[in-house]
Parts: C-alpha cells; sequence; structure tokens
C-alpha cells in the first residue's frame, strides 16, 4: 500500500540549502555543547549503585528521589525486578560503603513505616568507568566503519561516503539535541551507556533507509539510462517515499509511547531515538543521495578533467 502515489517532488534542486542548514545546525549545537558541557550518567563518571527493596509496593521513584536529593543530590532511580524494589545509582568519587549507609539511614528515616531491606550495595569505580565511554566510543566508530565497507562493496564508493557523512549528521544531531535537552531540566538524558546503544540503535536503522534508497537509484540506473543522476536520484527519492513515511511514522509512534509512559528508564533512550529517527528520515532524503550527486558532479568530474589534459599532452 502506497501512502503517497506519483508524488514528483525536486528534492535535488533544494539540496544546497539543506545541506548549509545541517552544517550550520551541527556546527552551533556543537559549540553549545562545548560551552553548556555534557552531564555523564554514573556508567562514565563512576560512583555508587545500591539496590533496595520496600516491602510496599506504593512507594514511588519520586517519592524515593525526594527523600534522597538533600543526602546524595541527583540519583538514578529505577523500578526493576519484582514490585517495591529500586536501583538507586549516585554519581560519587567518596566511599561507596559510606554513600550505601547513608542512603539507607536516610530512607529509613523517610519511610519510618516501611521495612526496607538492602539487596546489593556496589561501587562504580571512575577508571572503569572511563574505559567503558572509550569502548562505546570505539563502538561507534567501528559500527560506522563497516557500514562504510558495505555500502561501498555492495554499491559503489561514493555511496558508502554518502552514507557515512549521513550517519555522522544523524548521530551528531541526536546527541546535541539530547544534550540540549537534558540542560533544560524537561528529561533526565544524561549521556551513558543508553546513550550509547541508542546512537547505535539510530545508526542501523538509518543506514536501512539509505540502503531502501541506494537500491532503488541502482535499479533505476539500468531501467533509465538516458537519465541524469540529478533526475534519477529525484525519482528514486519519489517511489521510496511512501515506504520511507510509514516506516518512520510507525516506528515514531511506538517511541513516543516510550517517551510518555515507558518510565525514567526508557525515557532518555526512546527520546534520543525519537530525535534519531526524525533525523535519519531526513538525512536519506535531503542529505545522502545529495552528498553523492555533489561528490560526484564536483569532485569526482573535476579529478577526471584535471587527468586529461595531461595525459593528451603526453
Amino acid at each position: 500500500m502506497d501512502l503517497i502515489k506519483k508524488t514528483k517532488i525536486d528534492f535535488v534542486s533544494a539540496r544546497a540549502t539543506f545541506f548549509r542548514v545541517s552544517i550550520i545546525a551541527t556546527i552551533v549545537g556543537l559549540v553549545l555543547v562545548a560551552v553548556l558541557g555534557i552531564d555523564y550518567g554514573i556508567d562514565f563518571e563512576g560512583g555508587t549503585e545500591v539496590a533496595v527493596r520496600f516491602n510496599k509496593t506504593s512507594v514511588t521513584t519520586e517519592q524515593i528521589r525526594g527523600a534522597l536529593g538533600s543526602t546524595v543530590g541527583s540519583a538514578e532511580i529505577k523500578s526493576f525486578g519484582n514490585p517495591g524494589e529500586y536501583l538507586i545509582r549516585v554519581k560519587n568519587s567518596g566511599d561507596g560503603s559510606e554513600i550505601s549507609e547513608k542512603i539507607m539511614s536516610t530512607l529509613r528515616s523517610s519511610f519510618r513505616s516501611e521495612t526496607i531491606i538492602l539487596l546489593q550495595s556496589q561501587k562504580i569505580d571512575a577508571k572503569i568507568s572511563s574505559e567503558l565511554l572509550t569502548q562505546s566510543l570505539l563502538a561507534l566508530v567501528v559500527a560506522t566503519a563497516l557500514m562504510l565497507l558495505y555500502i561501498a562493496f555492495r554499491f559503489e564508493f561514493v555511496y558508502g561516503l554518502g552514507s557515512v557523512v549521513a550517519l555522522l549528521h544523524d548521530v551528531l544531531i541526536a546527541f546535541v539535541i539530547s544534550v540540549l535537552f537534558n540542560k533544560t531540566g524537561l528529561l533526565n538524558l544524561e549521556t551513558n551507556i543508553n546513550s550509547i546503544a541508542a546512537y547505535l540503535t539510530i545508526l542501523g536503522y538509518s543506514i536501512n533507509d539509505k540502503v531502501v534508497v541506494f537500491d532503488r537509484l541502482r535499479e533505476n540506473r539500468e531501467l533509465h539510462k538516458s537519465m541524469s543522476l540529478s533526475q534519477l536520484i529525484n525519482l528514486s527519492l519519489n517511489e521510496t517515499l511512501s515506504r520511507t513515511l510509514i516506516t518512520g511514522i510507525s516506528v515514531l509512534v511506538a517511541l513516543l509511547v516510550l517517551v510518555f509512559f515507558g518510565g525514567e528508564a526508557l525515557e532518555g533512550f526512546a527520546f534520543t531515538m525519537f530525535v534519531g529517527i526524525v533525523v535519519g528520515t531526513y538525512s536519506s532524503i535531503y542529505i545522502a543521495a545529495s552528498f553523492v550527486l555533489w561528490y560526484t558532479d564536483r569532485v569526482k568530474h573535476k579529478n577526471i578533467g584535471s587527468v586529461t589534459p595531461a595525459s593528451t599532452k603526453a
């Protein structure tokens, strides 16, 4: 079923404007992130993790956060396991056992009618967190490089290059928006292992979207040999537009449900994914294929032109 039939939108003619907008938005966003700073989660900064059980299930994460606010400051609190069980994670550089005791004493004094049991307590070392951050960034780099090789092998190198440019654009924009939203305090979007998982998922979704467009472009090159590359790109984008919109909207609806009803444990991941899907859909239409056209017209043909006179002279 086609959501949109027989569209003839000229995507290519506006590519320069969208390229400029994307470049400016990325640069300005990264500058703002550099000025405001990044709030790393306990995964990357180290701290103490405490698991507790309440005998009543009526206690909420907000009540626990309010009780601990004046004692340990900002804490990451998630429900897990059975009802009444919570995981409390606090960023700190002090002794883990002292922090654990302080958390338990505060909870017991704040919820006197509750029987609170300490299930486990562990300190997450800052060195281990630093290694985790390095490995997470390495995972992003390796994933991007492998996707470049895959696209270059399946199609052409320029297609792989266009995909990587679009993927970097998608991840950077999603990262910038997540950091800025976290600074507003509207959502808890600290940069942690869940964020890295979201960025890797964005890469996977986004590259799939671009493969669909490039696959149609390759088919149209065989069917319409007389068409220019810009005409082929416009035709391919219009033919895949319905599929792109249906897939994107379906995923976005599911992510919106997670943002509003998934709780604190999932809202950061879901919101980052939501932004990534929107940006990834945009880049599939206006960045990836348009970069292929720009590279072919400006770079590839320029290099061919610079070589031809020399060979003729010889």
